[in-house]
């Protein structure tokens, strides 16, 4: 206990003071009354039941003190659903971050954004600490433009749940694309998507008329024929296809799209603690994913208003993961170069460093 607990002699009493630099709040610790009563033998004091239940309950006040001095009253995380986002769904319905945060005094504000641009845009103003689900063209875009997003882990691989989807009488092939009119989110994984396509097929991105539109807003121009062709994602696919739209093609075979956990710089470095025990419960659901997936698609497919056989198409066009690799370093690489040949990013940068090593602990 030494440095933790300090006693003073004054007045036939003993004062207790609590080291704020040393006493760190961990509750198991603070409530060792084993460890407590091996310091005051060795001390030689002897306390009374009533003076030993003040002292600990000086410990807890000063816990409580510490703790809530140490961390922020209240950590801003987006809530992203799109594309088929089971981990954060999971972690959210089951209250598991809630859960982890209430012993630091901490609580969670859950924010409902759509896109990766805008949460990086949250993240610049400082109103988003943790964007759990966010795509690797948003991250490459923000970091190249002068507002640094850090990649902590790993969500997922996902191909089959990007999509450009068309109207019945649309056009068929890709090269039928020219001239026409393409809603979606600029600077997303989508829109690398598609101009991927176009340049496979020999044309260039000024080929289409591309409109900025989040996935809903596209998908309503499409189903009212303001737009010829939409990106979407996950369930809006499903939903689309069931209203009688197409899909032209997926990301597979143009791009290979990395969902990951970025966070603000500022909050990885002031509050390390904080973003460890958050990822701990992210990998906590993951897992619990992985046993459970029945359960764990019940709960998505309630969220996304699909049918479960329809969730468990998503769940397995989802592409889960947790741990970074040295190919999934290389396709960042990649990317990079394509967003800037596209003239997407006026400059080059290393996508090593914005990732964190969390992104690659197992």
């Amino acid at each position: 206990m030494q440095g933790v607990i300090s006693t003073e002699r004054k007045q036939g009493t003993f004062l207790l003071h609590c080291d704020r630099d040393i006493f760190y709040f961990n509750l198991w610790t603070i409530l060792n009354i084993s460890t407590i009563i091996q310091y005051m033998i060795k001390k030689q004091i002897v306390l009374f039941p009533a003076v030993l239940i003040a002292v600990l309950a000086n410990l807890l006040f000063c816990a409580e003190i510490n703790a809530q001095s140490r961390y922020p009253q209240t950590v801003n995380i987006s809530y992203i659903i799109t594309p088929f986002n089971l981990q954060i769904m999971v972690m959210k319905e089951r209250g598991m971050l809630e859960q982890a945060f209430a012993p630091l005094g901490v609580n969670v504000n859950w924010h409902n954004i759509n896109s990766g641009p805008a949460q990086t845009m949250a993240m610049a103003a400082g109103s988003l600490d943790i964007a759990p689900v966010i795509n690797s063209a948003s991250v490459i875009l923000a970091n190249a433009a002068g507002n640094p997003v850090e990649i902590a882990a790993l969500v997922s691989r996902p191909k089959q749940t990007f999509a450009l989807m068309v109207g019945p009488k649309g056009p068929r092939t890709i090269r039928q694309l020219r001239g026409k009119t393409v809603a979606g989110a600029k600077g997303s994984v989508m829109h690398q998507m598609l101009i991927a396509a176009l340049l496979k097929e020999g044309m260039k991105a000024s080929d289409v008329k591309f409109i900025q539109m989040d996935i809903n807003e596209a998908r309503t121009a499409l189903l009212a024929n303001r737009v010829d062709a939409a990106l979407q994602t996950s369930s809006l696919i499903i939903r689309n296809e069931e209203a009688g739209m197409r899909t032209l093609f997926t990301a597979d075979g143009y791009i290979n799209p990395l969902l990951f956990t970025a966070v603000r710089p500022a909050f990885a470095k002031n509050y390390p603690e904080l973003l460890r025990l958050y990822l701990d419960v992210q990998e906590k659901a993951y897992d619990w994913i992985i046993a459970n997936p029945t359960e764990a698609v019940q709960i998505g497919s309630r969220i996304h208003q699909v049918s479960m056989e329809d969730g468990m198409k998503l769940y397995r066009w989802s592409g889960l993961a947790k741990v970074m690799e040295a190919d999934d370093v290389s396709s960042l690489e990649a990317d990079v170069d394509f967003l800037y040949q596209q003239d997407m990013i006026e400059q080059k940068i290393n996508p090593r460093a914005f990732i964190l090593p969390s992104a690659f602990n197992k």
